[in-house]
């Protein structure tokens, strides 16, 4: 909600409209004189200003004129006992935003400061979704059960809803594995999809910058701030706020997250008042947090905050023949953009794609069909137009199966960490939770892992 400043010289007037509109959310200044309101203006920063026409010591139009010489966004309503025309133009000339007579109905004067404060809201909607490209809301595609079992835990995620003080989602994998895909999933399959989804990437942004980005600041709160801005937050408000990279977010930063996530208060840069915004702050991150959290780069209270509810994305090179179901999607994909046809991969694409590593995972993986659909000349794209990177796991020439050196290999390297897996669980007592942190895994990834070996039904 917003902040108000009420300038009346009537005391009852001042005390049940200041009482009315905080139980409607409001934060609200007082002031009885020209002189008090504009000294309450400059402390309170004030969103709207409800004022009177008379006061002891001058005008409604003298405090107007007075306040869009530093301000000239904030709404201003100005309160009269005698509502003529010619006041009325004398009044918006001056630079008033809405006029009511007296007696004034307080209910109706909420409506008009929330319709006030929702258009402030949607303006900065717009100016955010105006200067950036708004990705597709891509699918989240996958046949291994690591991704069924990811879907099904996004879908749990995302319906869990309420009025206020939503959970915070922490989303966890290596770069390039799709975090921002799960994040997208986790509001568009919620009761809040209409609302906005609004992503910064704390990484690219320098600490200062990414203060006012997320917080907004006001009017004079530092060097180049000619006008009050609000930030990503307040432009995501009822909806869903991404924090990418949120590993890389300074310590100073991450305290007034955590306000925001446990009471959803919070003040912009140069501002005294706190606002109110209803959001849920999803983050990703690449980085070991609990490690961060050792070396003293991550706030602790924050690192528990954000993983009540996690999703840990699995690398590509775990999701076994989804790598070649998603090549054969991007593949279409990019056929159609380029208008190139139908392109195929042959049984070599298909042989170097399941057996390379993807260190890069998706984005990898995507990029690279798109540079072979791009240098496709129509016919089948082989093994040796992908451009896999040396060293990488490629066929050998006419699409051969693999050799029974690499067959071998991967037998070895199954039953070392098959070996592993039985050892942590022995050590452990057969306690996945126990045995996993001792392999510095997740324990989804621990469960995965023991279903993959079959070892998921032990006692």
């Amino acid at each position: 909600m917003s902040t108000v400043l009420i300038v009346d010289d009537e005391e009852i007037f001042l005390k049940n409209a200041a009482r009315f509109l905080e139980r409607s959310g409001h934060s609200v200044a007082t002031a009885s004189t020209v002189r008090e309101g504009l000294v309450q203006f400059q402390v309170a920063a004030p969103d709207a200003i409800v004022l009177d026409f008379r006061l002891p010591d001058g005008t409604g139009l003298d405090f107007i004129e007075r306040v869009r010489q530093s301000d000239p966004q904030v709404h201003i309503v100005l309160v009269t006992g005698h509502g003529t025309i010619d006041l009325a133009v004398e009044a918006m000339k001056a630079g008033a935003n809405d006029l009511l007579t007296k007696p004034v109905s307080l209910k109706e004067l909420a409506q008009r400061l929330e319709a006030t404060s929702q258009r402030e809201r949607d303006s900065g909607r717009l100016r955010y979704f105006e200067t950036r490209d708004r990705a597709s809301e891509a699918p989240l595609l996958g046949e291994h059960p690591c991704m069924q079992a990811l879907r099904e835990r996004i879908a749990r995620m995302a319906d869990i809803d309420g009025p206020m003080g939503l959970p915070p989602i922490l989303i966890t994998g290596e770069t390039g594995s799709g975090k921002e895909l799960v994040a997208r999933a986790c509001h568009f399959q919620s009761p809040r999809a209409h609302m906005p989804f609004v992503e910064i990437n704390c990484a690219a942004i320098p600490a200062q910058l990414l203060e006012t980005e997320v917080f907004g600041h006001e009017r004079g709160a530092f060097t180049d701030a000619k006008e009050r801005r609000i930030g990503l937050l307040e432009a995501a408000d009822g909806g869903a706020l991404f924090l990418d990279e949120i590993g890389d977010m300074e310590l100073a930063l991450q305290a007034k997250l955590l306000k925001v996530i446990e009471d959803g208060r919070f003040r912009r840069v140069g501002a005294v008042q706190e606002r109110q915004v209803n959001v849920r702050i999803i983050a990703a991150t690449n980085q070991d947090l609990q490690a961060r959290v050792a070396q003293g780069q991550f706030r602790a209270d924050l690192y528990y905050r954000l993983r009540v509810l996690q999703l840990p994305v699995p690398p590509l090179r775990d999701r076994g023949a989804d790598a070649w179901l998603l090549a054969r999607h991007f593949c279409d994909g990019f056929a159609q953009r380029y208008k190139k046809g139908r392109l195929e991969l042959s049984p070599s694409a298909q042989q170097a794609i399941l057996q390379h590593p993807w260190p890069g995972n998706v984005r990898e993986l995507r990029n690279l069909m798109e540079q072979a659909v791009l240098l496709s000349s129509g016919r089948p794209i082989e093994a040796s137009e992908l451009m896999l990177p040396p060293g990488s796991a490629a066929p050998r020439a006419g699409g051969a199966a693999p050799s029974s050196a690499v067959q071998e290999e991967g037998s070895q390297l199954d039953a070392v960490e098959k070996g592993l897996l039985l050892q942590a669980l022995a050590e452990a007592q057969n306690n996945v939770s126990r045995a996993a942190r001792q392999l510095g895994i997740s324990r989804d990834t621990m469960r995965y892992r023991l279903e993959k070996h079959g070892l998921n039904s032990l006692p």
